[in-house]
């Protein structure tokens, strides 16, 4: 597989052979930068978490970085110096905006190999751009150690993840690890199925994709995602992105509007879904890296971090997967 300078023109390159592809080079003095910035990434979620709360998952969004960012902090941390106490653990959740890159990615890195271990195949994936109905059931179908995708706002979204999710039979055939493919390596209760977050506009922006809060389409949506693809989807949680006013209010000790009606919605719906479990089946993706402790404050499951990790991104024209 030849490298693109163009994430978006990932299709036409996917066909190619990963054997085509020279081994991947994770640059030591990159690695140095990576771990350190996702070592304070750790500490400043340690330091929201309260002593009562679940350390919230933390999906590290490397749209637009080559895939060697992203081998770099998966690998072991075996290539830690004295202070290895303070190193963080392998990283596993990665988010992906774009359909085309993360299948890319995924092919790229599946076979990718760090001291001997494939590293590639412990990686969760997790969609997290807009997605468009006709590229859903491609998603779920190719994109290899798929865990979650997190921006469904439509049924025809879920149904075509849904469909996609039942033809990796084509792992089979190859022999492939189904499990394993279908990102099956976390102890979270992995059940075979793809994780799907609800999104929900928690802001009522015009420019946002979601769902509207406490919606009949809410509802229904769900209960799409949980009865009537219950073979193939779990209703993993709601997820929301915080209003930028709201952030920097967030970031100045106020409480973020959209994550307070995030939580108020969960409770809603588990309250109209009936969950034996109460609100607490749902999981809630919400924080990022301008307002990520503010969310941990208020209960959130997940945070989806970029930018503090992997620095600015290059503009989409010139981003390179390799």
């Amino acid at each position: 597989m030849t490298s693109s300078n163009d994430p978006s023109t990932a299709e036409n390159n996917s066909n190619s052979s990963e054997s085509d592809m020279p081994p991947l080079r994770v640059d030591p003095s990159r690695l140095s930068t990576l771990k350190a910035n996702i070592a304070s990434i750790h500490s400043r979620i340690q330091a929201a978490t309260s002593s009562s709360q679940h350390p919230p998952r933390l999906v590290a969004v490397s749209k637009l970085k080559p895939a060697t960012d992203i081998l770099a902090l998966a690998s072991s941390s075996s290539t830690s110096t004295e202070n290895d106490s303070l190193q963080p653990p392998p990283q596993r959740h990665f988010g992906e905006n774009y359909v085309q890159e993360l299948l890319e990615k995924s092919k790229i890195l599946w076979d990718a190999e760090h001291e001997g271990t494939k590293v590639g195949r412990r990686i969760r994936w997790h969609f997290i751009g807009g997605l468009q109905s006709n590229k859903a059931t491609q998603l779920a179908r190719d994109a290899k150690g798929l865990w979650c995708v997190e921006s469904v706002d439509s049924e025809k979204k879920a149904r075509g993840l849904s469909k996609g999710w039942e033809g990796r039979e084509w792992l089979r055939e190859e022999g492939q690890d189904v499990s394993a493919a279908n990102g099956a390596h976390d102890g979270e209760g992995d059940d075979g199925r793809l994780r799907i977050f609800i999104q929900v506009n928690t802001s009522g922006e015009e420019n946002k994709s979601g769902v509207e809060p406490d919606s009949d389409e809410l509802l229904t949506l769900a209960k799409c995602i949980r009865d009537d693809c219950s073979q193939t989807l779990k209703l993993q949680g709601l997820m929301t992105i915080g209003a930028i006013a709201r952030s920097q209010a967030a970031k100045e000790g106020e409480e973020n509007e959209d994550f307070v009606k995030l939580k108020e919605v969960r409770t809603w719906l588990a309250k109209e879904l009936g969950l034996d479990g109460g609100e607490e089946e749902l999981e809630l993706s919400m924080g990022m890296s301008d307002d990520f402790e503010s969310a941990i404050r208020l209960g959130s499951s997940e945070v989806r971090i970029g930018s503090t990790i992997f620095g600015e991104r290059p503009p989409r024209s010139e981003a390179k997967v390799v």
